[in-house]
């Protein structure tokens, strides 16, 4: 079971160290490996040997845990998800199965959704390396995910048709827009696994590596690109721009105008001017946590944890 984070005002109490927290069906390291404390760039591992990193409550639970303290911890710059062995997540473990009629229906929250939903909310930068097969759970926790790096012989498949399912994860919400309604649609009605390099799902990952060794390595040396050149404040209010848009054309000029005009007066905008005239790397140090613009958050929240009440 994933440690308690025990949220307080200030948010959860950070660890000492990610790589000792006792997880059982995910692993964190820091990167390098070698760092006693947390490094800008940390690996999450799915980890479940001999079962093909299938989904799991706990994995589920802990997956959820690492990012809300991911999210909080301003020492953490850049997240890059990967799996163990040859399998990046065969999708929902169904030895144990899919079970029902255990709680109300308006009470239950599914568990591939509230891992979505962990990613999505966690205001860094999360690169998926899927080094392998990814089916159902396993490749619609991606869809949230920043950057998504593949090996392209990799199978991937939205498989929830053939289980007698729906699809889960919010990826009715994300799939449509990473790849286009038509493909979509196409994927989810067959619920056949297609090759990561296939035109049906290519467009999900935005590069494809030769072979399963060289994904991994391609997506730290991306994630360490990220963290020493751009502003994580900055990266992370652009991808909210984009999936909470303001609807037109001219609401989100309005909405453009008054972010980028307050971040004018930001450390980060006075540091990269500054980097780049002194023709040195910038150094960052601007949070969303304590830095953020007035303007944030400029969309109307929705609270997953309680059932939405009719309207009269």
């Amino acid at each position: 079971m994933a440690p308690s984070t025990d949220s307080k005002a200030n948010g959860p109490a950070l660890p000492a160290s990610y790589s000792d927290l006792p997880y059982q069906h995910i692993r964190i390291s820091h990167h390098p490996p070698s760092s006693p404390a947390p490094t800008p760039v940390v690996v999450l591992t799915l980890h479940r040997p001999g079962k093909h990193n299938a989904f799991t409550d706990t994995m589920r639970a802990e997956m959820v845990d690492a990012f809300t303290l991911f999210d909080a911890d301003d020492r953490v710059k850049c997240i890059v998800v990967t799996g163990h062995g040859k399998i990046f997540c065969a999708g929902a473990d169904l030895e144990i199965g899919f079970r029902g009629g255990q709680e109300r229906i308006n009470d239950h929250r599914d568990g591939g959704g509230q891992v979505s939903l962990a990613i999505h909310h966690c205001r860094k930068p999360v690169i998926g390396a899927l080094q392998g097969s990814a089916v159902g759970v396993g490749i619609t926790m991606a869809l949230p995910m920043t950057i998504r790096i593949a090996y392209r012989a990799a199978k991937i498949g939205f498989v929830f048709a053939r289980r007698g399912i729906v699809m889960e994860a919010c990826s009715s919400f994300f799939l449509p827009r990473l790849i286009g309604t038509s493909k979509a649609l196409h994927l989810v009605t067959t619920g056949a696994t297609y090759r990561a390099d296939d035109p049906l799902v290519k467009d999900l990952f935005t590069e494809l590596a030769d072979t399963p060794e060289e994904v991994l390595p391609r997506a730290l040396g991306l994630a360490e690109e990220i963290v020493k050149n751009t502003s994580t404040m900055a990266s992370y209010l652009m991808r909210e721009m984009m999936y909470r848009d303001a609807g037109s054309a001219e609401g989100q000029h309005l909405l453009d105008s008054r972010l980028i005009y307050e971040l004018f007066s930001s450390v980060d905008n006075k540091e990269g001017v500054k980097a780049f005239l002194e023709k040195r790397q910038p150094q960052f140090t601007g949070s969303i946590l304590k830095d953020a613009p007035q303007a944030y958050p400029w969309w109307d929240t929705v609270d997953v944890r309680g059932w939405p009440k009719p309207r009269l």
